[in-house]
């Protein structure tokens, strides 16, 4: 599931991702709209990752962004995300 293009196109990622989850193998992330760093724009990946966790996603998280400036400054956001 791609929470980005899911986003641009329905909205609701939430309702999505559990009608969906029996069959959800791979998610792929980046920020909405400007597909930047997941710790930007309208989605809330900690909480989403939360969520995530709680319904029982035990598949891989990939990320598909631009990163505003490199590849190592964007991997940045990463420190702030608190394992479960």
């Amino acid at each position: 599931m791609d929470f980005y293009h899911a986003q641009i196109m329905e909205g609701d990622i939430i309702s999505t991702f559990r009608q969906y989850l029996p069959q959800i193998g791979h998610v792929q992330i980046a920020s909405v709209p400007d597909r930047h760093e997941p710790d930007l724009g309208e989605l809330n990946y900690p909480w989403l990752f939360a969520m995530m966790d709680e319904a029982g996603y035990d598949g891989w998280i990939g990320c598909e962004y631009r990163p505003l400036n490199g590849t190592v400054t964007g991997l940045e956001w990463l420190t702030s995300i608190q394992p479960s």
